[in-house]
C-alpha cells in the first residue's frame, strides 16, 4: 500500500451576496468578511461596486482578484453595448467560458440595474431569477432562505430584507459577518407592472 501525500489547497473564502427586488426598489448587499484556511483575514471588505454613473450595481463571491478582473472586462462590455446590461453579460458570460485565461478564474457576479437582476457564472451562466432573488457565495443560500421568508411574511422594504437576511446568513455562515453594505436603485419592472 503505497502512503500519498496529499495537500489540501488553502482556498480564500468570502462572502455573501444577496439582491432582492421588491416594492419598487432593487437592493443589493454584502457581508464583509473574507477568510483565509480557518482564519479571518479582513472584516471590512467592500464587494459590492456602482458602476456606469451608478446605474448598474455589481456584487462578487470567490477570489477577489479574479472578481475585480471580471468588474473590469463586465464594464467595458457594459460600454460596448450601453443601455443593455443583459448582452454585456452574456458577452462576459462567453468570453469567460472559451477564453484559456479567463477560464480560470474563480468567481461569481451578481449584476443589477433598474430592469435586471442577473447571475453570470464562469460556465456561461447568465441567470434572471424568476423572483429576482439572488444569493452567491458560502452563506447564499441561507441569505436567500430568509429573503424569501421575509418577503412572504413582512412589510420591509428591499433593502431592509436585503440587510436582515445577510445578518441571519452571519448567524449561521462562518465564512459570513454582519458587517453590511448596501446599495438600492429604483426597480423599473415594479412600475410598469
Amino acid at each position: 500500500m503505497t502512503k500519498h501525500n496529499h495537500f489540501k489547497r488553502v482556498r480564500a473564502r468570502s462572502t455573501t451576496i444577496l439582491t432582492v427586488r421588491h416594492k419598487g426598489q432593487v437592493a443589493i448587499g454584502g457581508d464583509g468578511q473574507v477568510t483565509y484556511g480557518d482564519s479571518i483575514l479582513k472584516a471590512d471588505t467592500k464587494k459590492i461596486r456602482r458602476i456606469l454613473d451608478g446605474k448598474v450595481l455589481i456584487g462578487f463571491a470567490g477570489s477577489t482578484a479574479d472578481a475585480f478582473s471580471l468588474l473590469e472586462r463586465f464594464e467595458t462590455k457594459a460600454k460596448d453595448y450601453p443601455g443593455n446590461i443583459t448582452r454585456a453579460a452574456a458577452e462576459l458570460a462567453r468570453d469567460w467560458r472559451t477564453d484559456r485565461i479567463l477560464r480560470k478564474l474563480e468567481a461569481l457576479m451578481v449584476v443589477v440595474n433598474s430592469e435586471y437582476s442577473l447571475l453570470i457564472t464562469g460556465q456561461g451562466d447568465v441567470v434572471n431569477p424568476e423572483d429576482s432573488i439572488i444569493g452567491i457565495g458560502s452563506g447564499g443560500n441561507y441569505a436567500v432562505a430568509a429573503a424569501r421568508a421575509l418577503i412572504r411574511h413582512s412589510d420591509l422594504s428591499a433593502k431592509e430584507i436585503v440587510n436582515e437576511a445577510l445578518k441571519i446568513a452571519s448567524e449561521i455562515d462562518i465564512y459570513t459577518n454582519d458587517n453590511i453594505i448596501l446599495e438600492e436603485l429604483p426597480d423599473e419592472q415594479t412600475s410598469r407592472e
